[in-house]
């Protein structure tokens, strides 16, 4: 592969990576219309169908995907699914912008999380093998664990659709999101196919003939209605700067499992440590980004924090010299309790402070010991 191929690659996937991350804004803000003037999407409406401005992101996603399913044929893999992170930093900085979504400190560090991560195990991902007909993809689908896992994954989908939707949907992001990525990682293998169909035919070798052809474009139209549905609903209940890492995550992990699985990659204990590495960076930056996704810290939130600290620190250091000597007693000196007459004149002495009044008039003081 020439180095005038991969730049054409490149080019194209960053183009797709821009794409997509402004679709998710577009089509947010389809829907924020939508929802004022029918049944919003999160609640099962289908008005966003009349939405012009709606139709414009998915007409960028088009472009975005048309784009990244380009981007495979002139450059490796290896090279194009890392930059789909982009697609993140792009919706975040347009969802700040256009929708005012804000991203606290934490969702940023979570969103880095993620990138990280994600990249990791993209990266020591194992290459793919050449494929020259649609037959031969055909073929490797039909392997008893590939099926086990498309039979898996439609159990799974069907499972969250009819009975985890229904009452966790508009809570819970994985829901929805869960649903897309299944889907989607059943279509890119689908992808991979109807791709090698159309180059082959262009060059003259007419795969057009073939009933796998048409089986796979049916699974792509199919898992696309699905990701597209399902997709829409989490983007009208979520926001969009932790739906699109998220979903970004989910879905390069689930199509990276499903090409294991079907092209039987053979991988040494490095790749499998570094993916195990990139696979625990990436639950901790999606925790990172749903258990904060309510609060509304910033940096200057925490410097006026360590200000108030700065401040009771200066308070404490101007208490009389006895009650500072108990703050900043030693943890392991133990101190010596003894009770002393309240009205003797000679109760002060060695007193650090008192414990407590006693019926009798006593009270319960304390003092160090001599070391």
């Amino acid at each position: 592969m020439s180095q005038r191929d991969q730049l054409i690659g490149l080019c194209l996937a960053l183009g797709s990576s821009v794409f997509i991350g402004a679709s998710f804004i577009v089509k947010k803000r389809g829907l924020r219309i939508a929802a004022a003037q029918g049944l919003r999407a999160g609640a099962g409406g289908f008005s966003y169908l009349r939405e012009p401005v709606w139709w414009a992101g998915m007409l960028s996603m088009v472009v975005g995907e048309a784009a990244n399913f380009a981007a495979y044929a002139f450059a490796p893999a290896i090279l194009v699914t890392p930059l789909g992170a982009l697609s993140i930093i792009v919706s975040a900085v347009l969802a700040h912008i256009v929708l005012q979504e804000k991203l606290n400190m934490f969702g940023s560090l979570g969103c880095l999380l993620c990138i990280t991560g994600s990249l990791t195990i993209v990266l020591h991902a194992p290459p793919e093998r050449e494929l020259n007909s649609v037959i031969e993809v055909f073929q490797l689908a039909m392997q008893p664990a590939f099926l086990g896992y498309a039979v898996f994954s439609v159990c799974v989908i069907i499972f969250l659709i009819l009975f985890v939707a229904p009452q966790h949907g508009t809570t819970n992001i994985f829901v929805y999101l869960g649903i897309c990525s299944l889907a989607g990682s059943l279509s890119v293998m689908s992808c991979k196919a109807l791709g090698i169909a159309l180059k082959l035919t262009f060059q003259g070798d007419n795969q057009l003939l073939f009933g796998e052809t048409y089986v796979c474009i049916s699974v792509v139209v199919v898992c696309v209605m699905i990701q597209m549905n399902y997709l829409n609903k989490a983007l009208d209940l979520f926001n969009t700067a932790i739906v699109s890492p998220v979903y970004y995550v989910m879905f390069t992990l689930l199509t990276i499992l499903a090409s294991i699985i079907m092209f039987r990659d053979v991988q040494s204990v490095q790749q499998v440590f570094t993916e195990s590495c990139g696979f625990v960076t990436i639950v901790a930056g999606t925790f990172l980004l749903h258990a904060t996704k309510d609060m509304d810290v910033t940096v200057a939130d925490l410097g006026r924090l360590m200000k108030e600290k700065d401040s009771t620190i200066g308070i404490m250091s101007q208490l009389h010299p006895q009650r500072r000597s108990l703050l900043d007693m030693d943890e392991g000196t133990p101190m010596l309790l003894h009770s002393v007459d309240v009205d003797s004149p000679s109760a002060g002495d060695g007193v650090l402070g008192s414990a407590g009044n006693s019926s009798n008039g006593r009270k319960m003081a304390g003092h160090m010991p001599k070391r």
